[in-house]
């Protein structure tokens, strides 16, 4: 599962390395003035939606990049039973318009987000 890390300006998004084979990258920082929401979610797996380049066990797992064709880009890494992160971000910024991260600390990482924003 992905970890996330918050330092005053920044998100970091450090990938496992099964992960890291479907997502195409390490890690990703996101600037804090790049979030344009965020929220937490019970089932992050039903928001990926589009065309993918990633990993779907149906009903279990998503990792990867969803929205390839159009729609919004969304970065993935979603598993089923735990909560998640909903981020809206600046595509300009981090290369996607959404992020989607199973975390089981979702509520802790919203809450300081919005409070450094």
């Amino acid at each position: 599962m992905a970890t996330t890390t918050l330092t005053p300006g920044h998100l970091h998004i450090r990938f496992t390395a099964g992960e890291r084979m479907w997502t195409r990258r390490q890690q990703l920082t996101v600037p804090l003035t790049a979030v344009r929401d965020v929220t937490t979610v019970a089932e992050p797996l039903r928001l990926a939606r589009g065309a993918r380049s990633g990993l779907t066990v149906s009903g279990f797992v998503k990792i990867g990049t969803w929205g390839i064709f159009g729609g919004p880009r969304q970065l993935v890494s979603a598993r089923a039973g735990q909560p998640g992160l909903h981020l809206t971000v600046d595509r300009t910024a981090t290369g996607y318009d959404e992020i989607l991260l199973s975390d089981p600390t979702a509520p802790t990482i919203a809450a300081a987000i919005r409070h450094a924003t």
